[in-house]
């Protein structure tokens, strides 16, 4: 991944209205996500976690609002300079022809290149580092077609960090990801914000995961109501619950503290 310093960036979602059918999955929504911020989108299923994320990518377009970037609409931009502003990880890759692992990841290099659009050594290196960040540096001359469905998850954020973007949208990152492998990628993704000029924001089920990696957390209830800020006070017993429809609880061990489904025996049920 290059070394330069990117121009403080700073998403703004205004007004937004989301609607699926008939139903309103975020109500009127206003937010920043600033530079150094690593978000977590949770909620239950259906919630509109990825309809809430492809519309910040600027894929799909509000019932109501907009999003901004840089102070002006992601509906604005030109296509090839936005690549280079924000990438965009869906939650499912799918492969149409054999290729190298290297090469995979170096597809998204694409919007930095110019002329004939050859890679450069510059791309080349920064391939092999995002390679090297997931712990896929042996995979680079792997077939893309040989990997596991975690490889291949492993393989697309590495891809994305490769587009050296400021802004990172990932639709469940962590998904088909053992436990090791989902701390290694936020371990990254947490590097990857160090320095206070970039911005990631991933959707997540695991809350446990959220609380002890991200910064901020937006924590979708699925009916129009949202709670936004810093990770710790959204991703509270009380509004956790309240977003699942599930008693959770905090417990602690000295400095640990995680989230757990309360218990309740079968009287109660």
């Amino acid at each position: 991944m290059s070394a330069h310093t990117h121009a403080q960036i700073a998403l703004h979602a205004q007004q937004l209205t989301l609607r699926a059918g008939a139903r309103t999955l975020l109500d009127a929504f206003t937010q920043t996500f600033g530079p150094g911020e690593l978000w977590c989108i949770a909620g239950p299923n259906g919630a509109g976690k990825t309809t809430l994320m492809s519309t910040l990518a600027g894929l799909l377009r509000p019932a109501q609002g907009h999003v901004e970037l840089d102070g002006a609409r992601v509906s604005d931009w030109p296509l090839a300079r936005l690549a280079r502003r924000r990438a965009w990880m869906p939650q499912a890759s799918h492969d149409a022809f054999s290729a190298s692992v290297l090469d995979v990841v170096l597809l998204n290099r694409f919007p930095h290149l110019a002329g004939w659009g050859w890679e450069r050594d510059e791309d080349r290196a920064a391939a092999h580092a995002a390679l090297a960040s997931l712990g896929l540096a042996d995979f680079a001359s792997r077939d893309v077609l040989s990997l596991s469905g975690g490889e291949r998850q492993r393989v697309a954020l590495a891809g994305v960090l490769c587009q050296d973007a400021p802004l990172l949208l990932l639709d469940e990152p962590l998904a088909h990801l053992d436990l090791h492998h989902q701390i290694d990628c936020l371990e990254a993704l947490h590097a990857w914000t160090r320095g206070g000029t970039r911005s990631v924001l991933f959707s997540c089920h695991d809350l446990n995961l959220a609380r002890r990696f991200a910064t901020h957390a937006l924590l979708l209830e699925g009916n129009g109501i949202a709670h936004a800020g810093p990770v710790r006070d959204v991703l509270t017993p009380e509004l956790a619950s309240r977003a699942f429809g599930y008693p959770l609880v905090l417990i602690r061990d000295g400095d640990d503290e995680a989230l757990i489904p309360a218990f309740r025996s079968s009287a109660q049920n």
